[in-house]
């Protein structure tokens, strides 16, 4: 039942690994040393995302370890409009010491599935983009991926749908979209068996799938290759894993926002 699903996946996912043009890919603040990750469950799962991205920082900039603020608010379940984006722009309601200059925006995993859902997300990304904007902050838009067998809301091209909200957000908003979506597709293309879905539910992420959903942030954000690496999350995961994940994110990061990553 698996490798059928992943062989629809990437029958319907082809033409995804193409570049996409006209993405803004350039941050005002080049290196962010305070990022807020805003989303759910995605984001918390695997001892959260932040920790990874912040680790994969530590070790290419160790000058900036001790400036580093890296903060986490995520609500199970919830989508954009879920959030109090105010409260949490304001840092000190956070504990950091200065305003943020990167915020990261996921929405829920089925803001896709409908029309009504499509356009309430395109509505809350504009809101809460323009007061990160208003704020001094660069926001980006954190592609969520897909469902897979066993979910119930599980269909072949879903990825498409997602890939279409977020960059036609991220272009209309003037806002970074980072394409985690398209980087599990780009995994399960050259190794089906690969495991980055939770496979009890075929939504959450593993391990694996958030190990390479940081690689892409870190990639997209500092236009850094994640290729090299040492962080492997204190050896629980293996060399050829990692140096896989980091080859996809590389490649992936590169096509999406049609740039070349140090």
């Amino acid at each position: 039942m698996k490798f059928y699903f992943l062989f629809i996946l990437l029958l319907t996912s082809n033409a995804l690994v193409s570049n996409n043009l006209n993405n803004h890919s350039e941050l005002n603040n080049k290196q962010p040393e305070r990022i807020l990750f805003v989303g759910n469950s995605y984001l918390y799962y695997n001892d959260s995302l932040h920790n990874h991205v912040r680790r994969m920082v530590e070790e290419t900039f160790p000058n900036k370890t001790d400036s580093l603020e890296f903060k986490s608010a995520t609500i199970g379940g919830s989508r954009l409009a879920h959030h109090n984006i105010d409260h949490l722009l304001e840092h000190k309601n956070i504990a950091v010491s200065k305003p943020f200059q990167l915020v990261i925006l996921q929405g829920g995993s089925g803001e896709a599935l409908s029309a009504e859902s499509r356009k309430e997300f395109s509505i809350q990304a504009k809101k809460l983009i323009n007061k990160i904007h208003d704020s001094g902050a660069d926001a980006a838009l954190y592609m969520t991926h897909a469902y897979v067998l066993p979910h119930e809301d599980y269909e072949p091209g879903m990825i498409k749908k997602i890939k279409s909200i977020y960059t036609k957000a991220g272009q209309n908003n003037s806002s970074l979209v980072l394409p985690v979506g398209v980087a599990y597709i780009n995994a399960y293309k050259e190794r089906p068996e690969i495991i980055l879905h939770k496979t009890f539910d075929g939504t959450h992420p593993d391990l694996l799938g958030t190990y390479l959903s940081a690689c892409v942030l870190f990639a997209s954000i500092y236009k850094k290759s994640p290729i090299g690496l040492h962080y492997n999350y204190f050896d629980s995961i293996t060399k050829t894993d990692k140096d896989f994940l980091q080859k996809i994110a590389h490649d992936t990061v590169e096509s999406f926002l049609d740039i070349t990553l140090e």
